[in-house]
């Protein structure tokens, strides 16, 4: 322990000193070997750096092999050094796989910088939503039918990534559907999960297009295993079909000349409750009662003058914006008459746009 331990002190602190320098220098291979090292290090950090680092590692170590073997004429030189470009190789291997496994095809990229990438969606949960719809991109062609009303099952999720689809109802114009818009949120939110279904309208591709889908029961799992997942397709599905209700609410706007609403208070107002209405048929149909006589020979005296209206300041707002009183007038000539009874939560026969 103590002979250890002086031979250590004398190697610190009473180095040995060098006889003599060597008047020749070491061969071109261990020069080269040593740049090709330095400039190895100055790699950075991720996939790529690690790839520059190994890459440049891997053929300076082999130069220090062979100037072991040519020059130095040193067995542990060259196995050391055949050791660590075999590392270095296995190493640039591994990276290589994982760079071929994570990347994904065009589409997929260009749909990530749109709709993930502002959310900061990790790259492991989108190569999950990836996956559960095989990474497979669908086409469909001009005038041909992604959905039939009536017939087609509710049974898949799909997301646009280019052209453009025509949403129509009994041969009547709806919307479009643009590139990154879901064909069929409406329809995939109107169904739990154990219910079965079919498309209430027709979509239509007006252009060549191409689309992703993901299978209603995988993705299910999917939504049902990630939480996260979970929230990411509830926030997009309910920015998707909120666009879809203000398109319709243009097109409304458009027909009438006046801007709807996106509630549709309008139309409440046309359909409104049955005792309100029928409230309001009975004041106007109670005849007025007649003013007392109080003067002489029959004469009545004039009907008292109704007070001054309150200036405008101190007026309150109305409940309802005037375009929708102008708006509910307009509405009346296409819907049928409300029934008596009770009043229906909505249209049930939607006006012609």
């Amino acid at each position: 322990m103590s002979t250890s331990s002086l031979s250590w002190d004398q190697a610190v602190l009473q180095p040995p000193a060098c006889d003599a320098w060597k008047e020749h220098m070491e061969g071109a291979a261990y020069h080269l070997a040593s740049c090709i090292v330095l400039l190895g290090y100055m790699g950075g950090s991720g996939i790529f750096g690690s790839l520059y680092i190994f890459g440049l590692l891997a053929p300076g170590y082999f130069c220090y092999a062979l100037w072991g073997w040519l020059s130095a004429c040193g067995l542990h030189i060259l196995v050391w050094n055949a050791l660590l470009v075999l590392t270095c190789v296995l190493q640039l291997a591994h990276l290589a796989y994982r760079l071929r496994r994570d990347t994904v095809p065009e589409e997929f990229e260009l749909l990530y910088k749109a709709m993930y990438l502002p959310l900061q969606v990790p790259l492991e949960v989108y190569r999950e939503i990836v996956k559960c719809c095989e990474e497979q991109v669908q086409s469909l062609g001009r005038d041909q039918n992604y959905a039939v009303e009536g017939k087609t099952p509710i049974d898949r999720l799909s997301l646009l990534l280019s052209g453009r689809v025509r949403v129509s109802q009994d041969g009547q114009f709806l919307h479009y559907i643009f590139p990154y818009q879901f064909l069929d949120s409406p329809e995939w939110e109107s169904l739990r999960p154990s219910e079965e279904g079919t498309f209430q309208v027709t979509l239509t591709a007006e252009t060549d297009c191409s689309y992703i889908t993901w299978p209603r029961r995988r993705l299910y799992l999917l939504l049902r295993k990630d939480r996260y997942i979970a929230r990411l397709f509830s926030s997009h599905l309910g920015y998707d079909i909120s666009e879809k209700l203000y398109s319709l609410n243009e097109k409304l706007f458009a027909k009438f000349g006046l801007r709807f609403d996106i509630r549709l208070p309008s139309l409440y107002h046309v359909l409104g409750p049955a005792s309100s209405e029928g409230e309001l048929e009975e004041a106007e149909e109670l005849p007025c009662s007649p003013q007392p006589d109080h003067g002489l020979d029959g004469a009545s005296e004039p009907p008292p003058q109704p007070p001054p209206p309150p200036p405008a300041a101190s007026r309150p707002r109305s409940s309802r914006p005037e375009s929708d009183l102008l708006a509910s007038e307009n509405l009346r000539s296409h819907l049928p008459a409300p029934c008596k009874g009770r009043a229906p939560l909505a249209p049930t026969q939607t006006p012609e746009l």
